[in-house]
């Protein structure tokens, strides 16, 4: 879907510097899978139940710049 937005270049550059990615299409979308992800998260761990769930984020981020990391 193509859509028009203006964003500000201040914001997409640090995305961008931070993701390492090239195009501001990757960024944008990068940026918005990682608001989606956080924001489930966030709803899972505050379900009320009787099992315990830990919040493994920072783990998951720490595997993830290690697989990318052994990419390069």
């Amino acid at each position: 879907m193509r859509t028009t937005i203006d964003l500000p270049e201040e914001l997409i550059g640090d995305v961008m510097a931070l993701s390492k990615t090239r195009k501001k299409k990757d960024a944008v979308r990068l940026a918005l899978e990682e608001f989606v992800r956080r924001r489930k998260i966030e709803k899972l761990l505050a379900l009320p139940g009787k099992i315990e769930i830990s919040d493994v984020t920072a783990e998951l981020e720490r595997m993830e710049l290690d697989e990318s990391a052994g990419a390069d």
